[in-house]
C-alpha cells in the first residue's frame, strides 16, 4: 500500500498543477505516514510477540501463560482480536491490560471478580 501511494505521488506529479495537486499530494503523504506508524507498531507487536517463551511452564499465572476462566481462554501476550480456536473464545491481552494486572501471580483454582463477574482459574499453560 505504501508503494503504491508513492507511485500514485509519483504519477501525479507528472499531471498535475496548482493547489489541487499540493492537497492531493500532501493527502497521500499523510496516508503514506499512517501506513508506516501501522508498519512500525505491528513490528513493534510482533518483536514483543516473538520473545514471550510460551513453552515456559509455570503453576503461576504470567506472560505467556494460557489461562481457561469460567468458559474461555485468556492469552497473556500483546493486545490481539479475540480469536475462536476449536468452539472456545481466547483473548490475547498485554500484561498492562487491567485483566491481566488481576490474573498476574494467580493459579488454579484462584477466584476473583472483575467487572462485576465471578471469574475462577480453570487451568494454567
Amino acid at each position: 500500500m505504501i508503494a503504491d501511494l508513492a507511485l500514485d505521488a509519483q504519477n501525479d506529479a507528472k499531471g498535475s498543477a496548482g493547489d489541487k495537486h499540493e492537497t492531493a499530494l500532501s493527502m497521500m503523504q499523510l496516508e503514506q505516514e499512517k501506513l508506516s506508524n501501522k508498519v512500525k507498531e505491528y513490528l513493534e507487536l510482533k518483536s514483543t510477540f516473538d520473545s514471550i517463551a510460551f513453552d515456559k511452564k509455570s503453576a503461576k499465572i504470567g506472560i505467556g501463560s494460557l489461562v481457561k476462566l469460567n468458559d474461555f481462554y485468556v492469552l497473556l501476550s500483546v493486545s490481539l482480536p479475540k480469536t475462536e480456536i476449536e468452539g472456545f473464545s481466547v483473548w490475547a491481552i498485554s500484561p498492562q491490560a487491567p485483566l491481566a494486572q488481576i490474573l498476574l501471580n494467580k493459579q488454579k483454582s484462584d477466584q476473583f471478580s472483575f467487572n462485576a463477574t465471578h471469574y475462577e482459574v480453570i487451568s494454567v499453560e
